[in-house]
């Protein structure tokens, strides 16, 4: 099954959540956790979703290389000006359950 969203004047975590809510399968009266739903999610006008408050100034993003000082930190503002469907897809990632089944989930999210 297709499940197609307008981001448009969305919040970005409420978004977030009603989409890994989806892509876990939760909605499907035959859900099981150990399984994969299958649904995939289209999402449409990404650069149109809203964050609240002075999260685009505030938030960051960090991401470590493993080396000593090798922390780097991004604000969600540039990454948002660079590739919006980076910000959902990694609110999206947060939201889902940190196992096996989360790789093959996040790849049924698909942006037009």
């Amino acid at each position: 099954m297709k499940h197609e969203i307008d981001a448009t004047n969305e919040s970005l975590g409420r978004l977030a959540s009603r989409i890994a809510l989806i892509l876990r399968g939760k909605n499907d009266p035959k859900f099981q956790p150990y399984k994969l739903a299958g649904e995939k999610v289209v999402i449409q006008n990404v650069e149109k979703v809203r964050l609240t408050g002075r999260k685009m100034e505030q938030k960051k993003y960090y991401h470590y290389s493993g080396y000593p000082g090798g922390l780097k930190e991004k604000k969600v503002k540039e990454v948002f000006q660079k590739n919006p469907q980076e910000v959902l897809r990694r609110a999206v990632l947060g939201m889902l359950p940190k196992n096996r089944l989360r790789r093959e989930m996040i790849k049924h999210l698909v942006f037009k």
